[in-house]
């Protein structure tokens, strides 16, 4: 049995516990493991956790007392995401080299203004920030320079001043851009204005071509999948099966009564959330696709930003703790209709929709507006690598 399946759940609680400094009973698991750099035995430590926008991940750290080697990694042990994302992060402060950031091991790291790039499967997988990043490459670099020099000062040289580049980025002196691109779904990179949208910070999500599915060992169809884990799917997400709609759609209500908590609402997985009254939207992709209520995805919304366990860490503060709370407020008094407030749907792809109360007769607070789509929104749904011109004349052809 591995080491993972010895673990207990904590007296009866959940094998993954969401991380939190307060939490005293949360300690890792210590197994005697085998130290590959010398072949005696040290130690090694799992931490099983919760990680937002993560899932489940396993936080491991070896230690050998006999030669001082150490290691540590992280593994995701959620599903891989039905679609890839991309953060491109806009460093302009030093303060920006503190972001949490959750970075697996098929996550490429790149900045462009250095041309450097981290990539695929080169590194484990890791919880750090994005200075510890840097840090991690620039550590990686100095490992064979004594090497590099006794055969070729040249390139040592060179590797030296590319070094030196990479450690002056951590002054931010000046900007620079820093991509997170993750096929897979599952890196993060943190957003310190939650639950307002962080200006300086894009998140893309995306469809992956076969080559990235084939590296991410996915095959065309699973059949291997549990009749059980499917059924569940179905009650809680919803995929939509249409095909995209000429234009998007930009579906706006007024929430001025309670009874409209109870319109129903169906959001695709390419559906942005917007409440310009809290200053707050949820990106596309976002809690993926779903069929509810207004009152079922504001509680989905608040839960994802309130119970965000980076703000019960060691890195917590009581002013960002104040300000998720305080968010969780305005979106209980939404809901309680003791607040007014639009809820706007913003779908590129057309295929989301809020329910009529009125209908058939026009409904005063519900607004619905058609729109082109930009080429990035079409990058985004893979419309622009589309070629459809001569199809129905080239199958012609071949009959």
């Amino acid at each position: 049995m591995s080491a993972i399946g010895q673990l207990e759940p904590v007296r009866g609680g959940p094998l993954f516990r969401p991380l939190s400094a307060e939490d005293e009973e949360q300690q890792p698991d210590e197994i005697e493991s085998l130290c590959m750099s010398c072949y005696r035995n040290g130690v090694t430590r799992l931490l099983l956790t919760k990680i937002p926008f993560f899932k489940e991940i396993i936080v491991s750290s070896f230690t050998c007392s006999s030669c001082a080697w150490s290691n540590t990694e992280i593994q995701s042990v959620g599903r891989i995401q039905e679609q890839g994302v991309r953060y491109t992060l806009a460093v302009t402060v030093r303060q920006d080299m503190n972001r949490e950031v959750v970075k697996t091991d098929c996550a490429t790291a790149r900045i462009p203004e250095l041309d450097f790039e981290i990539p695929a499967f080169s590194q484990k997988g890791a919880l750090t920030t994005i200075e510890g990043i840097i840090d991690r490459a620039v550590a990686g670099l100095e490992q064979d320079q004594p090497v590099r020099r006794a055969a070729d000062k040249d390139v040592a040289g060179k590797i030296d001043e590319f070094i030196g580049k990479l450690k002056q980025l951590k002054e931010v002196d000046s900007s620079f851009t820093f991509i997170i691109d993750d096929p897979s779904g599952n890196s993060f990179v943190e957003n310190p204005c939650a639950p307002q949208k962080d200006d300086a910070l894009v998140v893309t999500r995306y469809r992956r071509t076969a080559q990235q599915d084939a590296m991410l060992g996915l095959e065309a169809e699973e059949t291997d999948e549990n009749p059980a884990d499917s059924m569940e799917d179905l009650r809680n997400e919803v995929k939509s099966g249409g095909a995209i709609e000429p234009l998007g759609t930009r579906i706006t209500l007024r929430v001025t009564d309670p009874s409209d908590m109870t319109r129903d609402v169906l959001k695709s997985e390419t559906c942005s959330v917007e409440i310009p009254e809290l200053e707050f939207e949820l990106g596309m992709g976002a809690l993926g696709g779903k069929f509810t209520t207004v009152e079922g995805l504001l509680k989905d919304i608040r839960d994802l930003i309130v119970k965000n366990p980076f703000t019960l860490g060691d890195s917590s503060t009581p002013r960002r703790v104040e300000k998720l709370q305080a968010f969780g407020r305005k979106v209980y008094q939404i809901m309680e209709g003791h607040m007014e407030a639009h809820f706007i749907l913003d779908d590129p792809a057309g295929n989301s929709y809020l329910q009529n109360v009125y209908a058939p007769e026009e409904d005063p607070e519900l607004k619905v507006e058609y729109y082109e789509r930009t080429f990035a929104q079409n990058e985004d749904l893979g419309l622009n690598d589309m070629r459809t011109e001569g199809y129905e004349s080239g199958l012609t052809s071949e009959r």
